[in-house]
């Protein structure tokens, strides 16, 4: 795979300070029962890496005597992790609100049967991906077959109450095909509670536009195409200062599999750990008892992707 990191040397992005940290964003693995095209983590069934107990436990701790009103589950699948049931209940019971970043077909998987009635029953919100409304667009980039399973899963999680009863939120994530900007998010979720109400009968609670960032698996496809400095142009080009307001690294902490701290999920794939009182890579223990507040964000130029046109972030557009 192509390295992306030395073509993001330059650095035009703005600086940008740290407000606090009221998201963690909890990687629990790089493993993942689909190995999608715009995947900037270059997840897949081959992957091993996986948060062990000691470091669900770490964070646990921090949720418990932090100030973090949201735990973002993502990975890879988060729900293959071995420890992720223990880490929902835990979280649950503290009263914080828990994202499963959900790629709907690992509903299907085997020892994954009662998943979706887990998550309704703690009351987790689910994030999932379904980049398009069109079975051949979502094939083509995620695979054969997975546009059928998503609808299934979909059907599953809106019998349980999921996108219907106020209490259990079902987003869904759109990306783009290739690269070029998500269109303005609030005309296409309309078209897709219109075409997938018509088709399927799903109901959803709201659509995220999720811009495609230029790192990872999408960043290599990128360089082979010959197409990473005109897509980089387009999102230096569509940059809007007043984004930077409301871009996530300024209120999220993400961290990865063995509990190393980066401002988002991004720069934890790009290997540029969080900038945190000195320390050369700042662990979740290191959490417990430093403030991020007020420390220098790190950048690069894949930063563009969240502040492009709408803006971009893991929930969604920024404007």
């Amino acid at each position: 795979m192509r390295a992306v990191i030395p073509l993001l040397k330059e650095v035009r992005f703005p600086a940008v300070t740290r407000r606090g940290a009221q998201i963690l964003q909890v990687n629990l693995g790089y493993k993942c029962n689909q190995s999608c095209l715009h995947c900037h983590v270059n997840a897949s069934p081959q992957r091993t890496e996986m948060m062990d107990r000691e470091t669900v436990d770490q964070v646990i701790q921090y949720v418990r005597e932090g100030q973090i009103h949201t735990v973002d589950l993502t990975g890879g699948a988060p729900e293959l992790n071995p420890h992720f049931r223990r880490l929902v209940e835990a979280v649950r019971a503290q009263g914080v609100r828990v994202i499963d970043r959900c790629n709907l077909t690992i509903l299907f998987e085997p020892g994954q049967e009662s998943l979706a009635a887990f998550l309704a029953e703690h009351g987790v919100e689910v994030t999932a991906s379904l980049p398009c409304y069109s079975e051949d667009n979502v094939d083509k980039q995620r695979g054969a077959g997975v546009f059928e399973l998503s609808i299934r899963g979909l059907k599953l999680l809106n019998a349980l109450g999921y996108g219907i009863d106020k209490n259990l939120p079902l987003h869904l994530v759109y990306n783009p095909q290739g690269p070029a900007l998500p269109p303005p998010q609030a005309q296409l979720e309309a078209d897709y509670k219109r075409i997938l109400r018509a088709d399927h009968g799903i109901e959803f609670s709201t659509l995220l536009t999720i811009a495609n960032m230029p790192i990872q698996r999408f960043g290599s496809t990128l360089i082979s195409k010959g197409q990473f400095e005109p897509y980089m142009d387009l999102l230096r080009g569509a940059h809007r200062e007043a984004n930077l307001e409301n871009i996530m690294c300024r209120d999220l902490v993400s961290v990865d599999w063995q509990g190393f701290l980066y401002d988002c999920d991004f720069n934890q794939m790009l290997g540029l750990p969080m900038q945190l009182n000195g320390f050369a890579r700042p662990h979740l223990r290191e959490l417990l008892t430093h403030s991020v507040a007020g420390n220098p964000v790190v950048v690069r130029d894949h930063c563009y992707g969240c502040t492009a046109g709408q803006g971009s972030s893991c929930s969604g557009a920024l404007v």
